[in-house]
This record gives structure tokens, sequence and C-alpha cells, in this order.
């Protein structure tokens, strides 16, 4: 500690290249922060139910199969389940094709499942007694300029009416408003429309249901409930896996990408781009200072104490910038969580620990080879300016 001044001072030396270094390094770590959270969330995905108010049953083959409608009643009668719904998945798009809106064709009973989501009495009320009536979010509403009262087309990118055509009309009854900002986020960018218009308005459901939505008692008992769900289609051939939200969309995009590959893949060219950056500084800022090392030679400190110096100075820059980056991710998780609905976990004490660990061990990797050439430096050599 005795040296951290020196350090300091010759780590400050030229503030420019520091603070634009410190930017790259802060930038790489919330990035490491963010998609950390995001390998963390896949990596607990599905190890236990406890502690969730809702469990979501689907096909355990694919996300694509359809269970039979008449698992309602048996669902229903789980102990432990205080009510049950279910939905298909829609497809709709509005005006162009690649303009896809979340859609869903949902029980009548499906918003009860979600107080955390609330919708006027009146809209309410009307959603109930219209056929062809459907529920938006807020933030489709405001983006569109919808209101209640409209007609809306949409564009099913799956399911045709039974003429063909896969242009369905419905009537904007009522808005989907969250409580709060930190629940019920997917719901502004969502649309409800009825299971059973959507049922006898295509020939390719025939009864079908996507999944179902049970609401438990007890979240304690939650893991309990799920195997008891799972056990009244056992060995048929519609099986199903039971698990909580956040697990059944993590299998769903599982299904698709390998999310682990793609994290490690995208942190790995990070991290291989921020030691080419950091080693280019610490190699620029040593060079620099030939001749000052060659003094401090000079007046007695040790081959070893210039090493160490210069080791930490490059471990410093990382740590500096790496915390705050870090402190950063560790702030917005939660807001993103919220905005967006994923299930994101905060930054723990484990994220922070392997992130410290990773600030270390690249400000040692870059700071080895001009930290060697400094501990070989001859100090007539240097001072001549050879």
């Amino acid at each position: 500690m005795k040296y951290l001044h020196l350090i300091w001072a010759a780590l400050f030396r030229r503030k420019t290249r520091t603070f634009l270094t410190l930017v790259s390094i802060i930038a790489a770590f919330l990035l490491f922060g963010m998609l950390d959270a995001v390998r963390t969330s896949f990596d607990q995905a599905g190890k236990s139910a406890n502690g969730a108010e809702r469990l979501q049953t689907g096909s355990k083959l694919s996300f694509i199969q359809t269970l039979p409608s008449s698992l309602e009643l048996p669902i229903g009668k789980v102990p432990g389940v205080k009510a049950v719904a279910y939905a298909n998945w829609f497809g709709g798009a509005y005006q162009d094709p690649h303009n896809q809106i979340f859609s869903f064709a949902v029980s009548p009973n499906y918003i009860d499942l979600f107080p955390e989501v609330e919708v006027p009495a009146a809209q309410r009320k009307a959603f109930d007694e219209t056929r062809t009536g459907v529920l938006v979010g807020e933030d489709l509403a405001a983006k569109y300029h919808w209101k209640v009262g409209d007609k809306l087309p949409l564009q099913s990118t799956i399911f045709p009416t039974h003429d063909g055509s896969k242009n369905w009309s419905f009537d904007i009854v009522g808005i989907l408003h969250p409580k709060d900002k930190n629940a019920g986020g997917m719901f502004k960018q969502l649309i409800l429309l009825h299971w059973k218009y959507f049922d006898d308005s295509t020939p390719y459901n025939r009864g079908s249901v996507g999944w179902y939505v049970s609401r438990v008692s007890d979240v304690n008992q939650a893991d309990r409930v799920a195997k008891a769900i799972d056990a009244i289609s056992a060995n048929s051939d519609h099986e199903t896996r039971t698990q909580t939200e956040q697990a059944a969309t993590a299998n769903w995009i599982k299904q698709l990408a390998d999310i682990g590959l793609i994290v490690s893949s995208i942190m790995g060219a990070v991290f291989f781009t921020l030691m080419l950056l950091s080693g280019n500084t610490m190699m620029m800022a040593v060079r620099e200072r030939t001749s000052e090392l060659a003094v401090l030679k000079t007046i007695g400190f040790s081959s070893a104490s210039v090493l160490g110096m210069v080791l930490a100075e490059s471990v410093l820059l990382l740590l500096i910038g790496g915390v705050i980056g870090l402190g950063i991710a560790t702030a917005l998780i939660p807001a993103v969580a919220a905005g967006s609905g994923l299930g994101l976990p905060p930054v723990g004490a484990g994220n922070w620990v392997l992130g410290i660990v990773l600030m270390a061990v690249i400000g040692l990797v870059v700071g080895v080879i001009p930290a060697v050439r400094a501990m070989r430096l001859n100090i007539v050599d240097a001072l001549a300016g050879r």
C-alpha cells in the first residue's frame, strides 16, 4: 500500500487515454453483468417451483405441441390448485406480416389469474360479452393510437379461418394496465382474444390448448402441485411438463437456440477485445515512462518492486472500470426485468465474485508483458534513451 500514490499517479499520467480505456472496461463489465444475469436465469430455471404463485403446464415434448382441452377439469381438481386457465398462441401481425405482436387466445378467466394486471370493470364486462372482443396492452394502444371501440384487423401468421384467409377482424373492447411498473410488464405489449372464437373460426385447432396456467393456493407447495399435475398425463400420448412461467419461457428459448453458447461467445469476444485494448494502453504507458522507471531503480527500487507496481497499475485499471460497470448492471437489471417482463435475477454475490476474479485475471494478463519489460530494464540503456 505504501506505493499506492505512485501507482495512482502513473495510472492517470495520461488522463484522456485512461478515461477512454475505463469507458471500454465499464462497457465490457456492464455487458458481462447483464449477460451473466441471463445465463443465471436459464441455469436456475426449472430447479424448483416453490415460491411461484402460478404454474404453466405445456407439452413435455415441445412447446409447439398442443394439449387436449379435457385436461382442464382434472388439473383444477389437483389439491393445491386454486384456479386454472388456458391459452393458445395466435401469432397476429398488424399491417405488415413482419410486424408480429404477441397475441394469445385465452379462456374467459385467464386474466383473473394475473392480479398484477387490471382492466376497468366496464371494459372487462364488454370483453366477456363480445365474441370478437380483444384486450390490448397499454403500450400497444399508445404506439398504434388504438382506442376502445376501434376495429382491429390482424393477420395470423399460422392459423387461417374456415374460408382459407389469414385475415382476422376484432373489436377493441378494453386496455390492459399493469398495476405497477414492477409487475405485469409483458401485458403492456400483449393482445388477448377469446379462445372459443379462435377455436370455432379455424379448422386447425379442434379443441386443443397450447398451455394451461394454474394458480396455487400455497406457494411453498408449488413443487408438489407441479408433480401432481404432470402425473395426470404420465405415460400418455400427451405427457406434460409443469413449471414456473420463467422456466417455461427459458425452455422455450432453449429450443430455439443454445443460450449458453451464445452468451459465452459474446463474452469471449468482448473480453478478447478488452485484453487487446487494455494491453495496448499498458504497453504505451510503460514505454512513455522508461526513463522514470530507470530513475526508480537508480534510487533503490528493486526489480521486483517495479514489476509489482506495473502489475498493480494494470489490475487497478481493470478493477476501477469493472466495479463501476458491474455496479451499473446491478442497478439496471431490476428495471430491465420489470420493463420487459423477463425473470432476470439480480446481480448477486456469486456474480460479483466471478466478475472481480475476471478483473484481476485480465489485469494480470495484460500487465505481465510490460511489467516484465520494466523489471528487466537496464538503467544505463534506459537513461541513454536506447
